[in-house]
């Protein structure tokens, strides 16, 4: 898992949600929050090498990592639709 002082360490989604990041590479992310249909198209707002973007994602699969009487957290693959360098800023 990223530290919380990467770039990478969270996304938000166009809509607003934010989803923590669990792991990273140039072709797509492994996240937790919550939930995300298989098969459905999301906008993230991604910080990497090239600054602030908008990287458009398809929802690979999804599936309940967390379950507590108030809360249900989702753990989901998303595939971006273009490579993105995942390699910290500097």
């Amino acid at each position: 898992m990223p530290a919380s002082d990467e770039p990478i360490s969270r996304v938000r989604m166009r809509i607003g949600s934010e989803l923590t990041v669990v792991d990273v590479s140039d072709i797509g992310l492994f996240t937790e929050g919550g939930r995300l249909n298989p098969g459905s198209r999301v906008d993230l707002h991604v910080v990497s090498r090239r600054g602030r973007v908008l990287v458009r994602c398809t929802v690979l699969r999804s599936f309940v990592s967390a379950l507590s009487a108030d809360r249900i957290r989702f753990r989901a693959a998303l595939l971006f639709d273009q490579v993105l360098d995942s390699s910290m800023p500097g």
